[in-house]
C-alpha cells in the first residue's frame, strides 16, 4: 500500500509539474497579428468610445499584450501601445522592418549573395520561409528576397 500511495504522490507531482511548465511556456510565447485592412484603428482603450491613437494599414504586424473581450490590447515595432478589435486582425504573417534606416533584401540567405533591393524601416513584408537566421519575404509589389532576422520584427 505504501508504495502505491508513493507512486501516485510522485505520478500527481510530476503531472502537476508538466502543468506548470506547460502554463509557464504558453504564457511566455508571444501571440502577433497582422492588420486585416488600410484605415484601421487602434484605440487607446478596450471600445469604440476610446479615442483614436493609432491608424494602421493592412498587414502590419502586432504583438498581442492580453485581451478584454472581443478587444486586444496590442503593441507595435516602436513600442506605441493600444486596443484593436479582434475582428480587424488575422494570425500574424508578416513582419516589418525594424533597421535603423533601409536593410538589404537579397537573392539567397547569406551575406554573399546579390543585393535585389534596399527597404526601408516601416515597410510590411509577408513571411514566406524561414531558413536559419534568414526569412524568404515578398513585398507587396511582388518581389521576393531574403532579409537577416535581427532587422525585422516581430
Amino acid at each position: 500500500m505504501f508504495a502505491f500511495h508513493f507512486c501516485s504522490k510522485v505520478q500527481k507531482g510530476m503531472i502537476a509539474a508538466g502543468i506548470l511548465f506547460l502554463s509557464v511556456s504558453t504564457a511566455s510565447a508571444a501571440t502577433y497579428v497582422s492588420v486585416k485592412g488600410d484605415n484601421i484603428n487602434v484605440r487607446t482603450g478596450p471600445g469604440t468610445d476610446n479615442q483614436v491613437s493609432m491608424e494602421l494599414f493592412a498587414g502590419y504586424p502586432l504583438q498581442v499584450l492580453s485581451t478584454q473581450g472581443d478587444w486586444l490590447k496590442v503593441t507595435d515595432y516602436e513600442k506605441d501601445n493600444g486596443w484593436i478589435h479582434k475582428s480587424l486582425v488575422v494570425d500574424g504573417n508578416t513582419v516589418i522592418v525594424s533597421g535603423s534606416k533601409s536593410v538589404n533584401m537579397r537573392s539567397e540567405p547569406t551575406t554573399k549573395s546579390s543585393i535585389i533591393a534596399n527597404v526601408d524601416r516601416g515597410v510590411v513584408l509577408t513571411k514566406l520561409e524561414s531558413r536559419g537566421k534568414w526569412l524568404k519575404l515578398k513585398h507587396s509589389s511582388g518581389l521576393i528576397g531574403w532579409i537577416y532576422k535581427p532587422l525585422l520584427w516581430p
